[in-house]
């Protein structure tokens, strides 16, 4: 019997790897994978349902679900970080600590990325900073926003700003035209038709007036576990609604795909580090006695408290115009896993 043909779209990572690359395949499946930077991939399925199956944005999967696009996600979360902990800022500001936010300009890539979603919740509930007490400045354009396909507008009683596309967040921070922001991604070089940041990293500016908020970022994580039980996640995958309801068993083939891709890069992960990383053993047990061993738990039960979570604080942010129920946004056949 002919397997089934799907298009797939995701970024890369050693978990997801075995999946693209064929390593591992799906119980009557023939997947037809496409790489992509998370960020044009979000965009693109957003905009025009291209693929079908895809990587997607937590955050902007709860507001196009709110809005009735049609998808269903499986409880696959290949991506986590202590997005908040990826904060920078500028020694001009005077801030010493997370608290002293308040009152100033934050810069971020796109309002309703999760990233931004899981820094203010946590800015918020962890260090007091109410997002209606600083000043929102978002990079992106309305033509290349993951917002521009869902119909985002500002929440009510937010200072939203946009900034002006001869600028980024690393060059409005260098230049102290805002006082916080996430400039990971220029450091690593990344850039893609989304983001700006790389390619007007920044123009003039002194960096070393540019400070991580977190100096310890790894005592922040170990903070935040122990807090709160789980890293944050930023994406999971999605099934295309038409696709869905043609083959429901779907949902549970391709998730059980995914695990085993997982179980195979858990198990080669020690032998698998880089032999210049001199001491990445030593790391590998030290992140192991902070996050466990399996950092990037899949399953809704075991992510039922960061689920609430999210769907909490998008609530709570106004992006979602009533809380969401994780029983409405998984495929049935997953619920239990």
């Amino acid at each position: 019997m002919a397997r089934l043909k799907l298009s797939l779209i995701s970024g890369v990572n050693e978990r997801v790897k075995p999946l693209m690359d064929g390593t591992v395949e799906p119980e009557g499946v023939e997947l037809v994978p496409t790489y992509s930077d998370p960020s044009e991939t979000f965009w693109r399925q957003l905009k025009f349902q291209e693929f079908e199956i895809s990587e997607m944005s937590l955050s902007s999967y709860l507001i196009a679900r709110s809005r009735g696009m049609d998808m269903i996600a499986i409880p696959v979360f290949p991506s986590r970080r202590f997005m908040h902990a990826q904060l920078s800022y500028h020694t001009g500001s005077g801030i010493k600590e997370p608290g002293d936010i308040i009152g100033k300009r934050i810069g971020v890539g796109e309002y309703q990325q999760t990233a931004s979603l899981w820094t203010r919740g946590i800015l918020e509930h962890d260090f007091g900073v109410s997002q209606y007490k600083v000043h929102w400045y978002m990079e992106r354009s309305e033509e290349f926003s993951h917002g521009g396909a869902t119909g985002f507008s500002p929440p009510k009683g937010i200072s939203f700003h946009r900034i002006p596309p001869d600028k980024s967040l690393a060059s409005m921070l260098v230049n102290h035209e805002i006082d916080v922001a996430s400039v990971h991604r220029a450091f690593r070089g990344e850039t893609n038709i989304i983001d700006r940041s790389t390619r007007i990293r920044a123009r003039g500016g002194d960096w070393s007036k540019v400070k991580p908020l977190f100096p310890d970022r790894i005592a922040e994580g170990a903070r935040f576990v122990k807090k709160h039980g789980y890293i944050p996640a930023n994406h999971a995958y999605i099934i295309r609604g038409d696709v869905y309801r043609s083959y429901p068993w779907l949902a549970f083939n391709l998730y059980m795909a995914f695990v085993k891709a997982k179980e195979l890069a858990q198990r080669t992960l020690a032998e698998s580090i880089p032999s210049g990383l001199i001491f990445g053993a030593e790391y590998l047990k030290m992140t192991r006695e902070i996050v466990g061993d399996d950092p990037f738990p899949y399953g809704v039960q075991a992510n039922r408290g960061m689920l609430e979570t999210i769907i909490d604080y998008s609530y709570e942010q106004g992006l979602t115009p009533e809380k969401l129920k994780i029983e409405d946004l998984f495929a049935p056949s997953t619920l239990e896993l």
